[in-house]
C-alpha cells in the first residue's frame, strides 16, 4: 500500500510540473511581502526601490485593524477619522508608486473595542464594524483623494484557517465554526471595499498551506481544502476576484514541487485546489493568487537551505506557478531578513548582502512575467484594438485626467509594421488607454505581434511598456 501511495504521489508531482505550455500563465504580478523592510526600518525607501530594481512589480502589505484603530473611530467609515493611524502605510504605498509598483493590502485583526476586549484573532462582535473599516481604508486609497495613492489589490484576513489568526476554529462540541465566521467577515469586508472603490480586485482566502482538521490537540486548525469547502457551504454566493493562498512547503528544505496529502495544499496541489474551488463555489473559473511563499536559508536559520539552493527554489517555484494559467500573482516572503521578523527567507541578509545568486534568480525569473507588459488576444481582422497600460509612476506627480503622451510601434518578427503617436488621459487607477492602428488587413490569425510604448508626461517622466498581441 505504501509503495502504491508513493507511486501515485510521484505521478501527481510529474503531472504538475509537466503542465502544457498552452496553459501557462504568461504574465503574473510578482513581488514581495515584507512589512518591516517597506514600512519600519530606517532605510525603507531604499529597500522599496531595490525590490523594484530586482524585478518586483507588486508589494504586499498586512494592515492590522487592531493596530490602525486602537480606539473606536467616531466616524468609522471615514478614511480620515483621527482615530485611524495610517502614516507608515501611506508612506509605503507612496514609495511603491514612486517605484512604479502596484500594491496589495491584506486587512486583518480585530481591535479590543470591537470584540469585548479579546485578542486580535477573535471575531468582531458586529461585522458591520469591519465593513466600515474596509470602506474607510478602501476610500482612502481609491485614487479620489489628492496625495493618497490608488490601491488595486485587496484580500481579507491573514490565514483564517489557523487558530493563531482566527479563533475559535471549533466550538466546545468540536464543531467547525471558523469557516462560517470567515464567510461573514469576508462578505462584510468585500462590501466595504467595493462600496468605496468599484474597480478594486478583492481576494478571499489567504489560507495557510496545512491544518489538522481536528478540534483537539496542539493545532486545532483547518486544512485549506476543508476550510475553503466549508466557506463555500456557508455562502456559495460570495463574490470574489481570486482565492489567495500560501502554499509553503511543509519544511524549509522541501522542494517547491513537494506533494502533500490532500486537503493540505502545496504549490503542486494548486491544480486540484482550483478544480475543487470551482466546484464548491459553482464558478467556471477561480483565479488563484499566491500571496506568500518562501524558503528560509541557513544561515541564519538552522532548518533552512543553502543560498544556492534558495536561488534554485526561487526559479523553480515561480516557474511552477507560471505553468498554471489560473495563477495570477506570486508573492515571495520576504525581501530582506530582519531581526524583528523571525522568518529568514529574504533574498538579502540582515546586513543587506545578497544571498548568493538569489536576487539574480528572482529578477531573471520574474521580469519576463511582468504583468505591466500585458498579453492581449484579439480576433483576426481587428484594425484598431484598444489596450490598457499600467502607468503607476505617473500618479506620483500627475492628477487624474492629465494627458500622457506616447509613441507606439507595432512589430512582427522584429519587422516594424506601424508607428503612431497619441495622448491619453491618466485614469484614477493610474492606467491609460491606447488605441492602436494595424495595417489594412488588421490583426492576422495565429500571428504574434510586439507593441512597444515610449510614454512621457508634462514633468518629463519617461516610461516604457512592451505588450504582446496575438490574433485568434
Amino acid at each position: 500500500m505504501r509503495r502504491t501511495l508513493r507511486l501515485v504521489l510521484a505521478l501527481c508531482a510529474l503531472t504538475a510540473l509537466a503542465a502544457p505550455a498552452a496553459l501557462a500563465a504568461e504574465r503574473m504580478w510578482v513581488g514581495f511581502h515584507d512589512d518591516p523592510s517597506f514600512r519600519w526600518v530606517n532605510n525603507r525607501v531604499a529597500r522599496v526601490q531595490g525590490s523594484a530594481q530586482d524585478g518586483a512589480a507588486i508589494m504586499r502589505l498586512l494592515v492590522q485593524w487592531n493596530l490602525v484603530a486602537t480606539e473606536r473611530p467616531a466616524s468609522p467609515a471615514s478614511p480620515f477619522d483621527p482615530a485611524y493611524k495610517f502614516d507608515d502605510l501611506d508612506e509605503a504605498i507612496r514609495e511603491a508608486q514612486r517605484a512604479d509598483m502596484e500594491v496589495m493590502l491584506t486587512i486583518s485583526g480585530t481591535p479590543r473595542w470591537a470584540n469585548g476586549g479579546k485578542g486580535p484573532n477573535f471575531m468582531p462582535g458586529r461585522v458591520s464594524d469591519f465593513r466600515n473599516f474596509a470602506r474607510a481604508i478602501s476610500s482612502r486609497y481609491s485614487g479620489r483623494n489628492d496625495g493618497y495613492p490608488y490601491v488595486r489589490f485587496w484580500s481579507v484576513w491573514n490565514e483564517p484557517n489557523l487558530t493563531r489568526f482566527l479563533r475559535p476554529q471549533f466550538n466546545a462540541r468540536g464543531r467547525s465554526v471558523a469557516p462560517a465566521n470567515y464567510a461573514k467577515l469576508y462578505a462584510a469586508a468585500y462590501a466595504g471595499i467595493k462600496s468605496a472603490n468599484r474597480t478594486a480586485k478583492v481576494a478571499i482566502g489567504e489560507t495557510s498551506a496545512r491544518g489538522s482538521d481536528k478540534p483537539q490537540g496542539l493545532r486545532p486548525d483547518h486544512s485549506p481544502g476543508r476550510f475553503a469547502e466549508l466557506v463555500a457551504k456557508a455562502n456559495r454566493r460570495l463574490k470574489f476576484d481570486a482565492w489567495s493562498h500560501h502554499p509553503y512547503p511543509f519544511n524549509p528544505n522541501s522542494r517547491p514541487s513537494q506533494v502533500v496529502r490532500w486537503p493540505n495544499v502545496s504549490l503542486a496541489s494548486l491544480p486540484r485546489f482550483d478544480t475543487e474551488l470551482k466546484r464548491w463555489f459553482k464558478r467556471k473559473s477561480v483565479p488563484i493568487w499566491v500571496t506568500e511563499y518562501g524558503h528560509q536559508t541557513r544561515p541564519p536559520d538552522s532548518f533552512g537551505v543553502s543560498y544556492a539552493r534558495q536561488a534554485q527554489y526561487i526559479r523553480q517555484s515561480i516557474v511552477l506557478a507560471r505553468r498554471l494559467d489560473f495563477v495570477e500573482m506570486f508573492i515571495w516572503f520576504v525581501y530582506q531578513d530582519d531581526p524583528g521578523q523571525p522568518w529568514d527567507s529574504g533574498i538579502y541578509t540582515r546586513t543587506g548582502a545578497s544571498k548568493g545568486s538569489s536576487p539574480r534568480a528572482f529578477s531573471r525569473t520574474a521580469t519576463p512575467l511582468d504583468a505591466r507588459n500585458a498579453l492581449y488576444t484579439f480576433r483576426r481582422g481587428t484594425l484598431t484594438p484598444l489596450v490598457n497600460l499600467h502607468t503607476r509612476r505617473y500618479c506620483v506627480g500627475d492628477t487624474t485626467g492629465t494627458s500622457i503622451g506616447m509613441t507606439w510601434r507595432i512589430f512582427q518578427n522584429n519587422r516594424l509594421l506601424k508607428v503612431g503617436q497619441q495622448s491619453s488621459p491618466l485614469r484614477v487607477d493610474c492606467t491609460i488607454n491606447a488605441r492602436l492602428q494595424f495595417p489594412p488587413r488588421g490583426i492576422r490569425q495565429g500571428v504574434t505581434y510586439t507593441v512597444t510604448f515610449d510614454l512621457n508626461d508634462i514633468n518629463g517622466v519617461v516610461l516604457n511598456r512592451r505588450l504582446t498581441i496575438r490574433g485568434t
